[in-house]
């Protein structure tokens, strides 16, 4: 299939029957769902973890920025391998990798070895999340990625809620070992149910692949997402942060004059110049803000109030609950509504922030918790089918690492400018940059896409016929 075919037309890089084409979908759903717990069960871990084993208790926090930075580094390296292997095989690996280390870690010996373990646990993620993408769009055409994405959607939203219920049951039953070994327990069923599915190899030829781009990219990623996620401030030096974000911009520099070097640049510029593709990735990464700070700011609204226990679980639950219900839904609303749905939601957070600036009774923050949720759950999965549907089946993994890449970078960037603002001014003042940032990235959404039509399609640019993939 060549790259210059109409998205909405074009057919999958593989025609597989509708039976495997539901394995390789299950797959890909039971290896999402481990994510959440990954990323909540960590976090919840970290105290009891750093408590029961020897080693600097500073390392605590390091066993979740290691498995987000080394998880963000290797996104994009993950999508352009996965599009030059067997799919199927490739995704099965990283499974296999999280597998062994959500074993290894409930073994670990101390915290230095956590760590390392929870870094390679990330870099498995990574190629997880690559390759289910790359073989998930291999094998269905554009016109089935939405509803395939409102089934993610479900899956992420799902998880999000109730990871960290299950976290803390996991702890109550076993001890913090448990929250490693459960989700590696799921990676690996993931990868058992690739058993007897074709490998689904690439088209791409292998030669010519950026590997100094992609490891320079993937070093300014890690830097900077551990910089940010470090914060200023805290327990940990100013030095290290500045140091990290400096490293980043040394990396990028670089990147930037390999890349005018090479033929065929790591970072896929060609999807980049999409407007839709540029603006729903954006977009995906203002509402996964919303939702992170909404996370930290609600619960101490509330607490300001002195509404208990009772109150913080309340909008918890009123913020993340609509995304377990209302992803397949939404998938049917995106059909024919997707650029209102999205820019309607990102223009109600952004209004939901302004008012929590005036007033902090109960009634509103329940009535905002429940407003943001809504708005998440509505749109959950939608702006990654959205994006998706522009990118050609060989190209699948590298499309989904990209948008994957712009959606955590915003997303962290916004939790920590809210957590900075949240220590000077306040908690409400954090939710503000959040909306800020979903105000701005609707006007960017508005200006960047068409409502659909019978107009042409956009097309993707045009790549070389010796890097089109073929069937």
């Amino acid at each position: 299939m060549a790259l210059g075919l109409l998205p909405s037309r074009s057919a999958p890089l593989f025609t597989l029957s509708v039976r495997r084409r539901r394995r390789v979908l299950a797959a890909a759903l039971l290896s999402d769902a481990v994510f959440p717990l990954a990323i909540t069960g960590a976090t919840a871990a970290v105290p009891e973890a750093t408590d029961g084993l020897p080693g600097p208790a500073a390392l605590g926090p390091w066993t979740v920025l290691a498995y987000n930075g080394l998880f963000a580094a290797a996104l994009l390296l993950a999508g352009a391998t996965a599009d030059r292997t067997a799919r199927t095989r490739f995704f099965a690996a990283g499974n296999l990798v999280v597998a062994a280390t959500g074993l290894l870690s409930a073994l670990a010996p101390g915290l230095p070895a956590l760590v390392a373990l929870r870094a390679v646990a990330g870099l498995g993620a990574a190629m997880c999340a690559a390759g289910g993408s790359s073989m998930v769009l291999a094998v269905h055409p554009p016109g089935e990625r939405r509803r395939v994405y409102g089934y993610v959607g479900a899956v992420l939203g799902g998880g999000l809620a109730l990871g960290p219920v299950v976290a803390q049951g996991l702890m109550a039953v076993g001890g913090w070992p448990l929250v490693f070994v459960v989700p590696g327990a799921v990676a690996a069923l993931a990868a058992l149910a690739t058993l007897g599915l074709p490998g689904l190899r690439g088209g791409e030829p292998a030669e010519g692949f950026d590997r100094a781009g992609a490891v320079l990219f993937g070093l300014a990623v890690a830097a900077a997402v551990t910089a940010f996620g470090l914060g200023f401030g805290g327990a940990v030096p100013w030095w290290v942060p500045v140091c990290l974000l400096l490293a980043a911009t040394a990396c990028a520099t670089a990147l930037v004059r390999v890349e005018r070097r090479v033929p065929a640049p790591v970072i896929p510029l060609d999807l980049l110049r999409i407007p839709a593709y540029r603006a729903y990735a954006v977009a995906t990464g203002a509402l996964m803000g919303m939702l992170v700070v909404g996370l930290t700011v609600f619960p101490r609204l509330v607490a300001g109030r002195v509404l208990g226990p009772g109150g913080a679980a309340v909008v918890l639950s009123l913020l993340t609950v609509p995304s377990t219900v209302l992803p397949l839904f939404a998938a049917r609303l995106a059909r024919r509504w997707a650029r209102p749905l999205v820019t309607g939601a990102l223009t109600v957070c952004a209004v939901t922030a302004a008012v929590l600036q005036v007033t902090d009774r109960p009634a509103a923050l329940f009535a905002a918790a429940g407003t943001v949720g809504l708005c998440l759950g509505l749109t959950e999965g939608v702006p990654d089918g959205q994006a998706l549907a522009h990118v050609p089946a060989e190209r699948g993994g590298a499309g989904a690492a990209l948008f994957g890449t712009a959606r955590m970078s915003l997303e962290t960037l916004t939790l920590s400018a809210a957590a900075g603002v949240t220590t000077t001014l306040g908690p409400a003042a954090g939710l503000a940059v959040a909306g800020t940032v979903c105000l701005t990235t609707a006007l960017l959404l508005h200006r960047s896409t068409r409502p659909a039509g019978p107009g042409p399609v956009p097309r993707v640019p045009a790549r070389s016929a010796g890097e089109a993939g073929g069937r």
